[in-house]
């Protein structure tokens, strides 16, 4: 079941960008962080107009909101939604400034409001949290550079930290906290997405060795990958690994996990290869088996039944779910009364 929605500010959208170059600087070659800076650095390319990064763009309630603020907030959108803005129209560019400032002033007036509610040792908090970012870099020159890739400062980092924690525990305790989801809402939900969310499709997990025949192989050629393909099959029955064989003999990519092709459902595999994978138990190997491919020894190593997940097994991920459904329409609710009682002006 897939059900993740959740109340996000902007803020914590933000932080998430770090985390996520966290995780590049640690996944990939440092070749490829080139490409990521002129990306960022598209959108300021399509200005044709002159301006400045200190140019207020919104007022909220007499609080400024700032281009350098709005341009940060695009980057960060457009990179969660993995879009080159490099490859954006001028008038796609335009909308996505004005999606990302409607949510900048979404999130000043939900922090203007969480400001009345004051958090206990937020100071301490704030430092946690940012402790908790830096250490997922290696370096302090790494975390340094992923803060300038997402144009932000230590002080930047540490503003939008603590309007992220006032406004989560303002939304958490005044709205999330107060709500009850009874068991026949629960139930009602599941019955109306019994097929779309609680139906488990019936996959299987399994390795193969592979003898790979070219589609334009004589009858010779074909025939002697069989008999290796069945030379094989005889030493695999006789006690010998199959994943030590797989991985000498294979001719699939898979050979390096020992033939492991991971877990499939109903109609990702050519027919004949799922039907002999289905049609065996865990642990159980096949015959030698041919598709388009070439021949294949396959061996099952777990089989996940289909079925109905039942209400019980399910009934906490659904109140979960509408918890947060029901905090979410809240929250949205509440800044669309903030705006009407506020002063919320575009530039």
């Amino acid at each position: 079941m897939s059900l993740r929605k959740t109340v996000v500010p902007l803020y914590a959208a933000l932080l998430l960008s770090l985390s996520a170059a966290a995780a590049f600087a640690q996944d990939a070659p440092a070749p490829a962080a080139e490409p990521a800076k002129a990306v960022a650095a598209a959108p300021a390319a399509k200005t044709e107009t002159k301006t400045s990064p200190s140019d207020p763009v919104a007022r909220v309630n007499g609080s400024t909101i700032t281009r350098q603020e709005m341009d940060r907030a695009v980057r960060v959108m457009l990179a969660q939604n993995q879009i080159d803005p490099s490859q954006l129209a001028p008038e796609q560019l335009k909308q996505a400034q004005e999606v990302a400032l409607d949510q900048l002033i979404a999130a000043e007036l939900l922090f203007q409001e969480a400001s009345k509610h004051p958090v206990k040792d937020i100071d301490k908090l704030v430092d946690g949290k940012i402790a908790a970012n830096r250490a997922k870099f290696s370096t302090d020159a790494e975390f340094q550079k992923a803060l300038s890739s997402v144009d932000m400062s230590m002080n930047d980092m540490k503003d939008f930290t603590r309007k992220d924690i006032l406004i989560s525990s303002f939304i958490d305790t005044e709205y999330a906290a107060k709500l009850t989801i009874s068991d026949a809402d629960a139930k009602k939900f599941y019955d109306e997405n019994l097929d779309k969310y609680f139906t488990k499709q019936e996959s299987a997990r399994a390795s193969h060795i592979l003898i790979g025949v070219d589609d334009k192989a004589s009858a010779e050629d074909r025939k002697k990958a069989k008999e290796k393909a069945e030379a094989l099959l005889k030493r695999i029955n006789a006690g010998e690994d199959f994943a030590a064989i797989a991985k000498a003999e294979s001719s699939c990519p898979s050979a390096s996990q020992g033939g492991d092709l991971g877990t499939f459902g109903h109609g990702q595999m050519v027919a004949p290869f799922e039907q002999a994978a289905f049609a065996l138990k865990p642990g159980q190997v096949s015959e030698v088996v041919e598709t388009q491919f070439g021949y294949h020894i396959i061996k099952l190593t777990e089989k996940q039944e289909g079925g109905k997940e039942s209400f019980e097994s399910v009934k906490e991920k659904i109140t979960e779910f509408l918890k947060r459904e029901k905090t979410q329409k809240s929250v949205v609710d509440l800044v669309t009364k903030l705006k009407q009682s506020g002063k919320v002006e575009k530039l």
